[in-house]
């Protein structure tokens, strides 16, 4: 579970809300993904979600990013 605290060391320049939003955008990559591939996931695609921000291999991007 991801605690207040956590979503501060997240946050850097992004509010409480992109990161929500991005995270469940990922969890649904994620599960989707496995569902296509008829893959049983052992871990929640939440928690997989969120270790791939924490761990720098997604990123949330926002519009003046994507434009550069």
């Amino acid at each position: 579970m991801l605690r207040p605290t956590d979503i501060e060391n997240l946050q850097g320049n992004k509010s409480r809300y992109a990161i929500v939003i991005g995270v469940a955008k990922r969890a649904r990559d994620i599960s989707g993904a496995a569902e296509r591939e008829g893959v049983i996931l052992l871990e929640k695609p939440v928690s997989m979600a969120i270790n791939d921000l924490t761990s720098g291999s997604f990123k949330i991007l926002s519009p003046q990013d994507e434009e550069n």
